[in-house]
């Protein structure tokens, strides 16, 4: 009787937070329906960025992700180290911070809920249930900081493929008797398709430019904001022509020359890996199956044979 009250008043835990939760959604929903224009306006650079083309149900949802993530202390903190990792994944509106925390927290409770119901389900035991939910707690709490970092590496995958026609496309401006910034533009609007991440950063550096910052400062950072090792190259290298005073035209073309060697380098290096990776797999799986193939009908007539000398 015990069992059957904890189950119970658990179903009944779990029914009241769902229903809560989908109150407030549709609360945050109506009022983002009723006052579209008013946010847009109020909110400026973090709305267009946050919201941009979203639906009203995905800017409700990071509404809500919001207003989880500004009860964590970490989230009001300037310096917290997951600020620079979200710019380098490309979510640099002042809210991404407290959004991230309020996804991790909801991430956390989310599957703690399910391992939760998943072991009252399996086990019929209440006294099992605590230790599961704290392992979905901490698997929950732990994943988005993966997924962050997994989109941080494909960012700067992208970034990386994008310098060599970005390269491409700035000494063709330069060579037509265009001024760097200039050349700078171009480039972003020429890349706005193909290659966006690179677009938007070209932008938001012309855009620094535009303000009156220095080159120097506006080049280092762009390469303090992605930590790309091959993107801080080419703005060292900007920064050193521009000070110097040497063509940036020859010195882009090489610069440009020297990745496309250099990705091709490890594009080969990779390909010559693919004989050494695939020993695991053609040994534990592939062989066995064509050893049992070969050997089991060989295998089955020997036995059969040693039976009838035995008997």
């Amino acid at each position: 009787m015990t069992e059957l009250w904890l189950g119970a008043g658990f179903f009944a835990f779990v029914l009241t937070a769902v229903a809560l939760a989908g109150y407030f959604y549709l609360r945050m929903v109506d009022r983002l329906v009723d006052h579209a224009v008013e946010r847009r306006d109020a909110a400026g650079a973090d709305q267009l960025l946050a919201v941009g083309r979203r639906t009203v149900s995905s800017a409700a949802f990071a509404h809500l992700f919001q207003s989880i993530g500004e009860n964590f202390p970490a989230a009001r903190n300037e310096q917290n180290p997951y600020r620079q990792r979200l710019s380098a994944a490309g979510y640099r509106w002042p809210s991404a911070l407290a959004i991230f925390y309020g996804i991790k927290g909801g991430s956390a409770l989310f599957f703690a809920g399910l391992f939760g119901i998943l072991a009252l389900v399996l086990k019929h035991n209440p006294a099992l249930i605590p230790l599961p939910m704290i392992c979905g707690l901490g698997i929950g709490f732990l994943l988005p900081d993966r997924v962050l970092s997994s989109r941080v590496q494909v960012r700067a995958q992208r970034l990386r493929s994008a310098l060599p026609p970005a390269l491409d496309l700035m000494v063709l401006a330069m060579e037509a008797g265009q001024a760097l910034d200039q050349s700078l533009a171009d480039t972003s609007r020429g890349l706005k398709r193909t290659h966006p991440d690179f677009s938007g950063e070209l932008a938001q550096l012309c855009m620094e430019l535009r303000t009156g910052s220095s080159r120097a400062l506006a080049f280092r950072a762009m390469a303090a904001r992605n930590k790309e090792p091959e993107l801080k190259k080419v703005a060292n290298l900007l920064i050193d022509s521009d000070r110097f005073g040497v063509s940036i035209g020859p010195a882009l073309r090489s610069h440009a020359k020297y990745l496309r060697n250099r990705f091709r380098q490890q594009a080969q290096e990779k390909a010559r890996k693919i004989g050494v990776k695939l020993i695991f797999p053609v040994f534990f799986l592939i062989f066995p199956s064509v050893l049992l193939v070969t050997l089991g009908p060989a295998c089955m007539m020997l036995v059969q044979q040693l039976k009838a000398l035995v008997q």
